[in-house]
């Protein structure tokens, strides 16, 4: 058996073995290091949260990152955090929901870094007071939510989708959420319904696209440690989350980008259509 290992950071280990599908004695790489060098992410919901989480993450790993969001002070709080870590970053604002916002939003991070490869759709709205059973939710309220939830993946695929066949292929990451898999009495049937229409539009992109190397996946978290949550979480609800999850917690916002950067990266490359739960277990009780 041949043996090759790396020791910088970008070096790869190389282990020649077992004869497979690919080639007998076809060598295994281990890439130690960065996963997305050279891409360029659109990332929706990015001032704060998951989508955060998720910019610092992938900038970690090499990616350059378009921070959209609503927000402008959030979205540049995100982009200078990732500027002091080293990384390059560019806000655009806008309104996800809103077909010409998302248009600029993608034609300006383009203009910025020349490419994109990446649309990880994890802008959303969980309004617990507002939304509930369809017996209770408004016509303004339930449209607002779809929207944001829904129709912005909608908007960001479409504009951005051109350029991702641009660059050869790519990967696009929908957050969707474990609201989707399983009822709950109480009720959020607004976003339960987007998130639900989510799982379904993943599928149908990623058969649609295949055959342009884009591929189209979806990440079902449970309960996390977010600013959207944080207003709903008592410290009664959060003792009852506890106890029903499996694990014992809920979880933290790295946890679900270091999903996305999975799905995000070239390890992930056989994986389209797929449904990913990050849940601690909850649904699988």
């Amino acid at each position: 058996m041949a043996r090759r290992v790396g020791s910088s950071a970008g070096s790869a280990r190389a282990i020649s073995g077992g004869r497979h599908r690919q080639g007998g004695g076809a060598p295994l790489r281990v890439e130690l290091g960065p996963r997305l060098p050279g891409k360029v992410a659109f990332i929706t919901g990015a001032g704060m949260g998951m989508g955060r989480e998720a910019s610092l993450l992938f900038a970690a790993h090499g990616a350059r990152i378009v921070v959209a969001d609503i927000n402008a002070e959030a979205a540049q709080e995100t982009v200078e955090l990732m500027r002091k870590a080293g990384g390059e970053a560019h806000a655009v604002l806008g309104d996800v929901a809103v077909e010409a916002d998302v248009k600029r939003m993608i034609a300006t991070g383009v203009q910025a870094f020349g490419a994109l490869h990446i649309l990880y759709n994890n802008a959303g709205v969980l309004w617990k007071d507002r939304d509930r059973s369809v017996l209770e939710t408004d016509e303004a309220q339930w449209d607002r939510v779809v929207a944001i939830n829904l129709k912005s993946v909608v908007w960001v695929t479409k504009h951005g989708i051109p350029h991702l066949r641009k660059a050869g292929g790519g990967s696009i990451i929908n957050v969707g959420s474990v609201s989707a898999l399983a009822g709950f009495t109480r009720a959020q049937d607004a976003y339960t319904s987007a998130k639900g229409a989510l799982i379904s539009l993943t599928k149908s992109l990623a058969i649609q696209f295949a055959k342009d190397n884009i591929r189209c996946n979806i990440i079902h978290p449970g309960i996390v440690e977010t600013p959207m949550q944080a207003p709903y979480l008592t410290e009664a609800l959060r003792k009852e989350f506890q106890a029903g999850i499996p694990l014992g917690r809920i979880a933290h916002p790295r946890e679900i980008a270091s999903v996305a950067l999975f799905l995000a990266s070239d390890e992930s490359s056989f994986m389209t259509g797929a449904e990913v739960v990050v849940d601690g277990g909850f649904t699988a009780q």
